[in-house]
C-alpha cells in the first residue's frame, strides 16, 4: 500500500509526510485539535463539537482547521486517538484472564469518563497509532494460550463488544454515588410493586433473594464483573478445546 493512500488525517498521526497543502506553515499540531474537541465533548457532549467551535477553542478560524482535517469524520478520528491514555501495562507473568480483565476494566473506565465516545459512528476498524496500540495490547493478553491468532482477535473483539455494551447501558445514568444509590433504591421499590410473582415469577424470585444475593442494581461494578466473568468463562472453554 502506498503511503499516499492513507487519509491525510492518518498520515499526520503516523508522522508520514504527505503532499503539503499551499498556505502558511501549520500553527499547531493535530493533537491540539483533538484535545480541544475532547474538552468540548466532555463539557457538552458530542453535539457540542463542531469545526467552528473547535477552531474558536484554539483561537483560529474554521478554515484553518481544514489544513488538518477534511471533514467532521476526520475530527472524530483525532478525538478517538487522543481521548484514551495508553493501555494498561499487562504483567506477562499473570494468567491470561487477569491480563484481559485489566485491559477490559481500563477500557470500561475510559468509556465511563467520556461517554460521548459511544455516540461516534464506527465507519471502519481502527488505524490510528494509539487505537492500534490498544488492539495489540488486547491481543497480547492472550499470549501463552493455545488460541490461534484469529481466535485471539475474535476473543478480544468479544470482550470489546461486551465492554461497550455495558457502558452504553449506563452512559445516561447518574455518576454521583448518592444519586446512583437513590436511583437503585427507587427502581427496586417500584420493581417490587410491579413485578408480582403471578405475572413475573422470574423477576420476583430475584427480588426475594437476600440482599447479598439478589438484585444489586449496579451495572458499573457487580453486573459488569459478572458479565465479564461469564464472557471469559466462554473463552476459557475455547482454550480448553484448543488444548
Amino acid at each position: 500500500m502506498d503511503e499516499s493512500e492513507l487519509p491525510r488525517v492518518l498520515q499526520q498521526m503516523w508522522g508520514i509526510e504527505g503532499r503539503s497543502r499551499p498556505g502558511p506553515k501549520p500553527a499547531f499540531h493535530i493533537s491540539d485539535i483533538g484535545r480541544a474537541a475532547i474538552k468540548l465533548a466532555d463539557a457538552g457532549g458530542l453535539a457540542a463539537v463542531s469545526m467552528s467551535k473547535v477552531a474558536a477553542e484554539l483561537g483560529f478560524t474554521t478554515m484553518s482547521l481544514y489544513r488538518y482535517v477534511d471533514a467532521k469524520d476526520d475530527l472524530y478520528v483525532v478525538m478517538l486517538e487522543h481521548v484514551f491514555s495508553e493501555p494498561p501495562e499487562l504483567d506477562p507473568k499473570k494468567p491470561w484472564r487477569d491480563r484481559i480483565t485489566t485491559w477490559a476494566e481500563a477500557f470500561h473506565q475510559g468509556l465511563r469518563q467520556h461517554p460521548w465516545i459511544l455516540q461516534i459512528p464506527i465507519a471502519e476498524p481502527p488505524l490510528s497509532p494509539n487505537q492500534l496500540t490498544w488492539m495489540e495490547s488486547g491481543l497480547q493478553a492472550f499470549a501463552g494460550t493455545p488460541l490461534t491468532p484469529q481466535d485471539r482477535l475474535s476473543a478480544m473483539l468479544l470482550v470489546n463488544i461486551y465492554v461497550r455494551g455495558t457502558a452504553q447501558l449506563t452512559a445516561t445514568m447518574a455518576t454521583d454515588p448518592d444519586a446512583v444509590a437513590e436511583t437503585d433504591r427507587l427502581y427496586t421499590q417500584r420493581l417490587t410493586m410491579l413485578a408480582t410473582p403471578d405475572r413475573f415469577p422470574g423477576i420476583a424470585a430475584t427480588l426475594e433473594q437476600p440482599p447479598d444475593e439478589g438484585y444489586a442494581g449496579d451495572f458499573d461494578s457487580t453486573e459488569f464483573a459478572f458479565g465479564l466473568g461469564t464472557v471469559l468463562d466462554g473463552i476459557q472453554s475455547l482454550i480448553n478445546r484448543r488444548s
